[in-house]
């Protein structure tokens, strides 16, 4: 079994060669090896998931390597069709690593499901009405799931707000390790007889929210100042994250490539990777503006400390998780043991991919690596086969021109002579 999440040369090596290594590093039997390649979804699976299924499409899966998370190593699945994403990560997280790596945490799995009632006359009578019925209204949501109600999880609590001449029921849910939404679901429209009784309004609306600002992941790693170009490149690397906290322009592109680690972890896990978009996004606005969820200081020695906060609501149980064979190999790989495990890496992915990213462009620009890894699509989409995508790609990085028609170009002059 292989110990280390560094695999020296891993992009040099053929397919083959990967999935050895990882079916080391994983433990993985032989047929869950053969399960990395070939179709990883069947028509049959397919009409089942979602209505009128007539094709599949698939992303590549590659593998974010270094990563050391609370001492612990790992690699990690990332599907992605963006080039220079998994490089940038594994690069990053490299980085961290040579300083212990990144530490996090994740809160408990606290979800919110929302009960929307109206034509309340007395909000203050109707809400200590609520309250003094708590215990039975939390009773009766608990009776909708047994396996949470026996792991001393499930509707936790109520809290009451006033919007907009509605009121607002917040239950709160323990899920576990799932990520939540259907029991949370059930039981608000479950518990929404007893509301309408306690209040003499009209629960019209029952709702989880994606916005899960109880269920919270920390990430933070230091990075060696070196690797920023020294001192000058340090403040040229913060004063470029500052600026994701004064611009929301900026920061909605800065956060966008936090997420381009964590949706790609997702989409290879086949968890709801919109809910957590709409859940980052959304965040926060909990202080008033939109903003970076990532912050950057410098540390006394002048190395660069990288912290983040953000809502991750995943499960590593239910929904579409268990569906896929080949998700389930994914997520062996992934090595992690429950959905706080799971949220606590994500957040620290997130971060080597913001990383990653603001050191690009405050060093040599985004363009320079991303283009050179974006060239060879175009050069396939111009029609280059084998030996001729590297060519092909290599001449028009060299001469600054990334274009179909400059590629259909040079692929005509190479193949003329």
């Amino acid at each position: 079994m292989v110990s280390s999440s560094t695999f020296s040369g891993f992009k040099d090596k053929t397919i083959e060669e990967r999935i050895s290594l990882i079916t080391g590093f994983a433990n993985l039997s032989a047929e869950e090896a053969d399960l990395l390649t070939g179709p990883a979804l069947t028509d049959e699976s397919a009409t089942r998931m979602i209505e009128n299924v007539f094709s599949r499409i698939e992303f590549p899966v590659g593998l974010a390597t270094n990563f050391v998370i609370n001492g612990k190593k790992y690699i990690i699945p990332m599907a992605i069709e963006e080039p220079s994403v998994v490089a940038a990560c594994s690069y990053a997280a490299k980085i961290a690593a040579e300083s212990g790596g990144f530490t996090a945490s994740s809160t408990s799995p606290i979800m919110i499901g929302q009960i929307f009632v109206s034509g309340i006359r007395d909000f203050q009578s109707a809400g200590k009405a609520i309250l003094a019925h708590k215990d039975e209204i939390l009773g009766l949501a608990n009776t909708f799931s047994d396996t949470l109600r026996s792991m001393g999880a499930g509707a936790k609590d109520i809290e009451i707000r006033k919007i907009d001449g509605v009121m607002c029921l917040h239950l709160l849910v323990d899920v576990r390790d799932a990520m939540g939404a259907n029991i949370v679901n059930t039981m608000a429209e479950g518990i929404s007889p007893l509301i309408e009784k306690y209040t003499g309004g009209e629960a019209f609306m029952k709702i989880l929210s994606n916005l899960s600002s109880l269920r919270v992941s920390k990430a933070s790693a230091v990075f060696k100042k070196d690797y920023l170009g020294g001192e000058k490149g340090v403040e040229r690397f913060l004063e470029a994250c500052r600026m994701a906290e004064v611009d929301p322009y900026r920061a909605a592109t800065h956060n966008k490539g936090i997420m381009n680690g964590i949706d790609s972890v997702l989409l290879a896990t086949m968890n709801d990777w919109r809910a957590v978009e709409a859940g980052a996004h959304a965040y926060p606005y909990l202080t008033g503006s939109y903003r970076s969820l990532s912050s950057y200081s410098k540390t006394d020695s002048g190395d660069v400390l990288a912290e983040i906060e953000i809502p991750v609501a995943v499960g590593t149980i239910g929904g579409a998780v268990n569906t896929i064979p080949r998700v389930k190999v994914l997520r062996k790989i992934l090595g992690v043991k429950n959905s706080t495990e799971f949220s606590s890496l994500l957040a620290s992915v997130g971060l080597a991919q913001n990383f990653a990213a603001v050191r690009a462009l405050s060093m040599e620009g985004i363009q320079k690596g991303h283009m050179k890894l974006h060239s060879r699509n175009i050069a396939i989409s111009a029609g280059a086969q084998g030996p001729e995508i590297d060519r092909v790609a290599d001449a028009m990085v060299e001469e600054g021109k990334v274009s179909v028609s400059r590629a259909k170009q040079y692929l005509e002059k190479f193949r003329s002579s």
